[in-house]
């Protein structure tokens, strides 16, 4: 079931190793071992840019995973693959998914509010029309608005962008 590491340097071989030693003498199930695995193969595969293969083991992770804060990562990151194919529509789902069991991932608003305002900046280019824009720009500030309360220090452009177009209170 694992996955052969492609280019893995010395950090990530032994991080492999060391993974697979602690599945073995953690007391967990056996759906959770499948899950973590499923979960490591996705990530390996994720950091080597090969995303349909991550992408399966993501899905092959969300089976046994019972957590809902470990599954709330896995659905993140299947969010992440999903905005770096351009499925926009897909990424938000699955981030939005993420955060219903796990809502403190201000990385996950950040990222739906980016994908928001870009859909805002499309409306303009595309069809020229600023009351979709201005939609998906109002969603897009409620996005970064929690992801700042979550994180007060982080995202200080959207911090700013949100005072510039009077959209913080």
């Amino acid at each position: 079931m694992p996955r052969p590491r492609i280019n893995g340097n010395l950090i990530d071989k032994t991080s492999s190793i060391v993974a697979n030693i602690l599945l073995r003498i953690i007391p967990i199930s056996s759906g959770e071992k499948k899950a973590f695995t499923y979960y490591r193969d996705g990530m390996s595969a994720q950091s080597e840019g090969n995303y349909a293969e991550a992408l399966q083991n993501y899905y092959e992770a969300t089976r046994p995973e019972i957590d809902p804060y470990d599954r709330s990562y896995i659905l993140y990151n299947i969010g992440l693959i999903h905005t770096s194919n351009g499925e926009y529509i897909k990424a938000l789902e699955y981030y939005l998914r993420a955060l219903e069991r796990n809502p403190f991932l201000p990385q996950a608003f950040n990222n739906m509010a980016v994908i928001c305002h870009y859909q805002g900046e499309q409306a303009i280019l595309q069809q020229g029309d600023l009351e979709i824009a201005e939609a998906w720009f109002d969603q897009a500030a409620e996005y970064w608005k929690q992801a700042i309360a979550l994180t007060p220090g982080n995202y200080i452009e959207a911090h700013n962008w949100l005072k510039i177009t009077r959209r913080f209170k």
